[in-house]
């Protein structure tokens, strides 16, 4: 092996970790922000009961707010890892997966800031505002985050498709893994188109995404703790 092929290796092997480590930290924030603080706090059309729940636990809005930018950060070092280990068995498509994440990324920034919005909205004792008022704008700010945050998840479920691909065009990825991958990310799109296109299908659209649900934690998370315990160790071979 050549010293070109050695540090590509390297390099590729490093994306591998650097992704894993990413990935798993990226989910456990999410269970926290969104499984946990997010689902507890947001009760679905009912603002004053929302606006109760971040005013008794105003702490833990925050966390969740910090929890998504760590989201956002860790998806950028997984853009980068991805396109790194992806390139060598297809840089067109790594490429094009890569530029799907932080087009996600960008659209999940934007929806993120709605939070900081509603953050704002709640902690502006200057705001002239009846309560009803209040906790109508405070929903609204969240509840535009939710729906930005839902169309940028088909943009997710389109890099992951591409991912998945990559991975089954080489040996070196186990297919299962990126059969995996790739039924994950078919799954987040045609929830999410069904969340934001057939609204009144919403209920079917709730239960489907109960079902899928195993596949699209698994899916991208099962090749994240690859890359960390099998990545980490390819070979040109």
């Amino acid at each position: 092996m050549n010293i070109t092929n050695t540090l590509h290796l390297n390099m590729q092997q490093k994306a591998a970790i650097i992704s894993g480590i990413s990935l798993i930290l990226m989910t456990l924030t999410a269970i926290f922000a969104q499984g946990y603080v997010h689902s507890s706090l947001v009760i679905n059309g009912d603002a004053a009961t929302t606006l109760k729940n971040i005013q008794a636990s105003q702490l833990l809005f925050r966390l969740e707010i910090l929890g998504w930018l760590i989201i956002i950060i860790t998806d950028l070092v997984v853009s980068w890892g991805f396109y790194l280990f992806l390139k060598p068995f297809h840089t067109g498509y790594a490429l094009f997966a890569g530029w799907l994440r932080l087009l996600y990324t960008a659209i999940l920034s934007m929806g993120v800031s709605h939070l900081v919005i509603a953050n704002g909205i709640v902690h502006n004792l200057e705001l002239d505002l009846t309560a009803d008022r209040l906790a109508q704008q405070t929903l609204g700010s969240i509840t535009a985050f939710e729906a930005i945050w839902s169309f940028g998840l088909i943009i997710f479920g389109l890099h992951l498709v591409a991912v998945g691909f990559v991975a089954m065009s080489t040996k070196k990825i186990p297919k299962l893994i990126s059969l995996l991958v790739v039924v994950a990310g078919f799954s987040y799109s045609l929830i999410h188109v069904m969340y934001g296109f057939i609204p009144q299908f919403d209920r079917f659209t709730g239960q489907l995404e109960f079902m899928l649900m195993a596949p699209m934690v698994i899916g991208e998370l099962g090749f994240g703790v690859w890359l960390l315990v099998k990545g980490r160790t390819l070979t040109m071979d």
